[in-house]
């Protein structure tokens, strides 16, 4: 890779090339991958759990990208924490957002987005689509949920800027996320096109004030949401492609001067209303500088060419394709990708942030009184499995469940698996394995948007003749769908670090501080556990 040139000896192609974040298949770069960075000079890549097996297989695939291209790629990934994560093998999976807002603490953020920045930065990795600033003030949200650290735009604010700033020091680029906000939808813009209704006062107060604060504090990136706003768009365009809102408010009314990253344009909210290759020139126009197109070559090289051919036809100014590769390269430098200064890491400081966070992360909604658990007799455990794919979440089985860290903290436990969506097996093996025990827990996972676990842990909590404790593993919202259950925790994610830490909060052996970062029905930021 030479490191010698200049912006200015790159061609338009080049340039329009540096604006373009592509994906592909394999732990190996493909030929199509390569065509893109040699043929077409593409500025990045994005990883995916699809092209990630150990932190060494990741830096030896990192390398041979970078030395394919001829000036530094962004290699970029979604490694947001907690149930978000790419990688897991050979790094530190941090916990996630909201469970990191309901331990409260600014200084351990910014120390596991240091840490996790580090270690990505060691094995090629240079960029990373977190924080979300998104405030999740909606239960019925999809999408974001506990990707947020919480429905508080200022512990949002306080909480994302210690990130950037953390991932900053750690060799990352940040891309603060969703512009304006997705917070508050209960449309997945994966899937279709989402619109938040709220008018300009509400959205300045809610929406904007984790972004405003991520600015002022010079916010390398900040990544687009495919969502409606009528407030600040009446034409029914999302913000990825609004001229309104990405130039108008973005950058001139709230003076944003860094890179403006589309999220995937292969979402449906973009690729089945306007499409891939349209959207890729829309979005230029509108003001976005990274056009982020993640899985299907047909649809990459498609809008490449889409925007070349909007430039010689002057849909697309010059400029504006100069302007946007500029902002790129400067911030390749900015970052030390010209001279890839490693920073150190900390494996062992590393693990202690991810413990402490998670210790201090456990929320007890309602039911204090009822822990610690006791050891007299068998507690089943009852582990709804998440077996999960999507864009946003890969989600594999994990051995170390809530039953085995309740184990090695000294109770007698049965552990029965279910789906989320319990089949009428799952129950009858559930129902069998209570028989005489003395005590159930029950670890939801998005019990809300399964009527068969509801179903089931309203079954098992009437039943009286042992003591029930319920568990959410992922929303806090799960209450919802159960809350006359006397006993309720919330963990955020059900990763193995969060289920000692719970182990260790049923069994007595550590205190609870956290604080519920969202309201759910009665019980808020507030009024939880007072």
């Amino acid at each position: 890779m030479a490191l010698n040139r200049t912006f200015e000896q790159l061609d338009l192609k080049e340039k329009i090339g540096q604006i373009f974040m592509c994906g592909f298949e394999g732990l190996e770069p493909t030929k199509e991958i390569i065509d893109l960075i040699k043929d077409y000079g593409i500025g990045g890549i994005i990883y995916f759990r699809r092209n990630l097996r150990d932190a060494s297989q990741v830096k030896a695939l990192s390398a041979k990208l970078q030395k394919a291209s001829a000036d530094p790629l962004f290699i970029a990934i979604d490694q947001e924490g907690g149930m978000v994560v790419r990688l897991e093998d050979g790094v530190t999976v941090m916990p996630g957002a909201m469970a990191q807002g309901a331990a409260g603490d600014a200084d351990l953020t910014f120390e596991a987005a240091k840490w996790s920045g580090a270690e990505l930065r060691e094995i090629g990795i240079n960029m990373n689509f977190a924080p979300c600033l998104d405030v999740n003030n909606n239960p019925q949200n999809p999408v974001i949920g506990v990707r947020s650290y919480g429905e508080d735009p200022n512990r949002v604010a306080d909480l994302g800027v210690a990130a950037i700033h953390g991932y900053r020091e750690g060799g990352v680029v940040a891309v603060a996320k969703h512009f304006p906000g997705h917070g508050d939808t209960a449309v997945d813009s994966h899937y279709d096109l989402p619109l938040v209704p709220h008018d300009v006062g509400r959205l300045n107060e809610v929406e904007l004030l984790p972004f405003r604060r991520a600015i002022e504090q010079r916010t390398d990136a900040i990544m687009t949401a495919h969502v409606v706003f009528p407030a600040f768009e009446p034409d029914n365009i999302p913000a990825t492609l609004s001229a309104r809102i990405l130039t108008g408010l973005l950058r001139n009314q709230l003076g944003f001067d860094g890179v403006i990253v589309t999220d995937c344009l292969e979402m449906n909210a973009i690729a089945e209303t306007i499409g891939v290759a349209r959207g890729a020139v829309e979005a230029i126009k509108a003001g976005a500088d990274l056009i982020l197109v993640s899985h299907r070559l047909v649809r990459q090289k498609a809008a490449l060419e889409a925007v070349m051919e909007a430039v010689m036809t002057g849909e697309i100014p010059e400029a504006r394709i100069e302007e946007a590769a500029r902002r790129i390269w400067e911030l390749k430098h900015n970052r030390g990708l010209f001279h890839d200064v490693l920073p150190a890491t900390n494996r062992l400081r590393a693990e202690e942030v991810q413990r402490q966070l998670s210790e201090s992360a456990v929320t007890v909604v309602k039911g204090e009184g009822n822990l610690p658990l006791s050891k007299e007799g068998t507690t089943v455990v009852v582990w709804t499995e998440a077996r999960v794919w999507t864009e946003v979440i890969e989600v594999i089985a994990q051995e170390w469940t809530l039953g085995a860290a309740l184990k090695q903290a000294g109770y007698d436990v049965r552990e029965v698996r279910i789906g989320l969506k319990p089949t009428s097996d799952d129950v009858e093996a559930v129902i069998a394995a209570t028989e005489g025990c003395k005590t159930v827990v029950f670890a939801s996972y998005d019990a809300g948007f399964s009527r068969e676990q509801s179903e089931l842990i309203r079954e098992l909590s009437a039943k009286g003749n042992y003591s029930f404790v319920w568990v959410s593993t992922r929303t806090p919202y799960d209450l919802l769908v159960a809350p006359e259950v006397s006993t309720y925790l919330c963990t955020y994610e059900n990763k193995p670090a969060m289920m000692t830490a719970l182990a260790g909060v049923l069994s007595g052996q550590l205190p609870v501080t956290a604080k519920l970062p969202v309201t759910i029905g009665q019980y808020s930021r507030v009024s939880a556990e007072e």
